[in-house]
């Protein structure tokens, strides 16, 4: 006989007088905080941390100042374009110009466009595109959605397993609740063998956040319709837009969003000196029709 971990949920989960005084216990239990730590510690950030943890303010506190402590060390605040555009050249991370019918902001990731093989370079070319996607989401919104493309995957281009391991811990670990839905959009057999790996690393949330979709079937293509508008939805992705990537317009678009995560953090300094050691990146020709990643 086998027990049940998680129980149904509970009033504090439902009743929003019953979270906020957890959000409360959560911030008595951390103490003081200073700096960046208390400015990434809205009550938002704390709900997500409860969330992730059942509303278990231990749980939550324990998963939250090992957060700090990363970003403390790691820094995803200060990384700038800059330092991972390398990364992004073919376009296998970007944030698209259209958004799912809630209005999240939409990542397109495109595992066949892989080039490299270093694990901490992908890392931080990921958690930049996660800082940025979060700098870019609309008002009320916390999460984002995903969208990978399989077209030209293949063993050869995967990534590394332990870069996946990586990249899953990160994003689970110290980014709780802000991933809406992830679509695995037409991947071929061959990766199945690589899911039944990676599968492994997911904690139960995050996994049920995944969905494979495929051209033809009818479920998939209603799925993938709930989500976004089938107008903007690329054709990759069954949709009816063209999907195209510019990487030096896409670096227009970042360097600029760089100047506004250097105010939001209160490291302007920092960036204008980043900006001014790489002006090639800022005075890029933009070109006229597409944006980065477009659907049009």
């Amino acid at each position: 006989m086998y027990l049940i971990r998680r129980q149904p949920h509970t009033q504090q989960e439902n009743d929003p007088s019953e979270r906020d005084a957890k959000v409360c216990e959560l911030r008595a239990a951390l103490g003081p905080l200073s700096g960046r730590s208390l400015q990434y510690c809205t009550d938002s950030c704390l709900r997500r941390y409860l969330e992730a943890r059942n509303w278990n303010v231990d749980k939550a506190k324990k998963m939250l100042e090992e957060t700090i402590k990363w970003r403390a060390t790691f820094k995803p605040e200060e990384i700038r374009w800059h330092e991972v555009a390398h990364e992004g050249v073919t376009g296998k991370i970007s944030r698209a110009n259209f958004h799912d019918r809630s209005g999240r902001t939409v990542l397109i990731m495109r595992p066949g466009m892989q080039t490299t093989k270093c694990t901490e370079d992908n890392v931080r070319y990921m958690v930049y595109l996660l800082e940025n996607g979060i700098l870019n989401l609309a008002d009320g919104q916390e999460q984002m959605s995903w969208l990978i493309d399989f077209t030209g995957w293949s063993l050869s281009t995967n990534i590394p397993i332990k870069t996946s391991r990586d990249c899953i811990n990160v994003l689970q670990n110290h980014y709780p609740q802000r991933l809406a839905i992830a679509f695995l959009y037409n991947p071929p057999r061959i990766f199945e063998a690589f899911w039944k790996a990676v599968r492994y690393f997911l904690d139960p949330i995050t996994f049920k956040k995944v969905k494979f979709a495929y051209p033809k079937k009818k479920e998939s293509s209603e799925l993938m319709q709930s989500y976004f508008d089938i107008e903007n939805l690329p054709s990759e992705f069954g949709g009816k837009a063209s999907l195209e990537y510019d990487h030096e317009e896409f670096s227009r678009l970042m360097v600029e969003d760089d100047e506004r995560t250097a105010k939001f953090w209160g490291s302007d300094e920092k960036s204008r000196d980043n900006i001014a050691d790489h002006d090639h990146l800022a005075q890029m020709t933009p070109v006229p029709a597409p944006l980065a990643i477009t659907a049009s």
